[in-house]
């Protein structure tokens, strides 16, 4: 029943041993929600982990199940990647992007989450004056929390009064003292669902130029901004990239997201071949290993986790090599998202929300896999703590980096007329009593 109580979400967080709600993570707020669902007598509405919520490819499941029947899983994998995995890569990037990277310079990790932690260790040790993380934000909690667990010093900025112009005036102001090793960001972005604009990642890439500063840009979810059709191989208009601006970029490359393979961790670090073979004398004297792509795969991945799962990779080799054929409609596929996305954003909009993050220039955000609303002048804080008591389950958006008031909704799981009639009348609701 709702309302619950707010004495039944203060003895379920002591149960879970969490002091608030608000100091959560996103896993453990899954946790809580679960926790309060017997005492709501009702399921919530999971708006706050963003798991697919659409098959796994079958192509990648036909692949990976072969790959298993032939007998790969008594071998280590080569840590470099298997051949057909950083070939088919190679060609994926070309044909989505229209940039090139050579099988060489394309690395597979255990998703993103490995990648950005193990790259923003080495970007840390490079040079011993640049010893600082930049995020844009908002962003993806965990990665802000992979440098404070490497003890990394990060520095950090809202992009919401920072589009277009204003943003190279910021660069300028945090790059140019000197301490920035790498800048990490999201693209289209977690939470907000922006999209960098052309002239935005020019800026980026000049000034990453400029002041020797190795780009991370997560596209975890490429080709999802529904404005525009990205789903032609090999045919404009290509997927946005800094990689088009600079040579100082790596990009990491997920297939949780774009192939529906979350559960199975496999992701790519596709990295420019200039950022991999330059060298640097600490990487020579701590890995014996002067070159960044060098130490990278042989001195951190390694010792992270010998490799990355054999039959994965040769799931998303599948994956890559059907969607760069035409045999695969990935974009048609996840476009699932943006119907969602836009149902769910007519029932907040109808009860009294707005959404934060609404604009890219002057054209209004795609619809997609995320977005984010608020409530009035209701605190991000409050406002999560509140839509729990409603059965609605979200992140605040405070803990993604942001200055704005509100909270994060993830379209994924909103898989059912039934589970958007729960939505409905739960904001009709919350709306009603606020």
């Amino acid at each position: 029943m709702f309302p619950i109580e707010k004495y039944h979400i203060a003895e379920a967080l002591h149960r879970l041993g969490m002091p608030d709600v608000c100091s959560a993570t996103i896993r453990q707020i899954v946790a809580l929600a679960s926790e309060l669902e017997p005492v709501a007598g009702e399921p919530f509405v999971r708006l706050e982990l963003g798991n697919p919520g659409i098959p796994a490819e079958k192509v990648g499941i036909e692949a990976h199940c072969d790959a298993l029947r032939r007998g790969v899983a008594n071998q280590y994998p080569n840590i470099a990647g298997i051949p057909e995995l950083k070939e088919a890569a190679s060609a994926f990037v070309k044909a989505f992007f229209n940039v090139n990277i050579g099988p060489k310079y394309i690395i597979p990790t255990v998703g993103s989450m490995q990648a950005s932690f193990t790259l923003q260790l080495l970007l840390a040790q490079r040079l011993k004056e640049k010893d600082t993380m930049l995020f844009i934000n908002p962003g993806f909690p965990a990665q802000r929390h992979q440098a404070k667990v490497l003890n990394i010093k990060l520095e950090a900025f809202d992009i919401y009064d920072y589009r277009g112009k204003a943003l190279e005036a910021k660069l300028e102001e945090i790059l140019s003292k000197g301490n920035i090793t790498g800048l990490l960001y999201s693209n289209p972005n977690n939470p907000a669902w922006i999209n960098l604009t052309e002239e935005e990642l020019e800026i980026i890439g000049r000034l990453a130029t400029k002041y020797d500063t190795i780009v991370l840009e997560d596209v975890a979810y490429l080709g999802m901004d529904f404005r525009t059709d990205f789903s032609r191989p090999f045919q404009p208009p290509y997927i946005p990239t800094v990689a088009h601006y600079t040579d100082n970029y790596i990009m990491l490359v997920s297939g949780s997201k774009i192939f529906s393979y979350a559960g199975e961790r496999i992701a790519i670090v596709c990295m420019s071949p200039a950022v991999y073979e330059r060298t640097y004398k600490f990487l020579a004297d701590f890995y014996d290993m002067p070159a960044f792509g060098d130490a990278y795969v042989y001195g951190v991945l390694y010792t992270a986790s010998s490799g990355t799962s054999h039959s994965a990779q040769y799931a998303l080799a599948s994956m890559m090599k059907a969607t760069v054929e035409g045999n695969l409609p990935m974009v048609e596929h996840t476009r699932e998202y943006e119907r969602r996305a836009r149902r769910a954003k007519q029932a907040f909009t109808d009860n009294g929300f707005h959404i934060v993050y609404d604009k890219d220039g002057d054209e209004h955000i795609s619809d997609g896999f995320f977005f984010t609303v608020g409530y009035r002048n209701m605190p991000g804080e409050q406002l999560q703590e509140e839509l729990l008591r409603y059965g609605i389950s979200t992140i605040h958006l405070h803990s993604t980096g942001s200055d704005q008031e509100g909270v994060r909704v993830t379209v994924s799981m909103l898989r059912d007329d039934k589970i958007f009639d729960m939505l409905n009348q739960r904001l009709r609701l919350f709306n009603e009593q606020h």
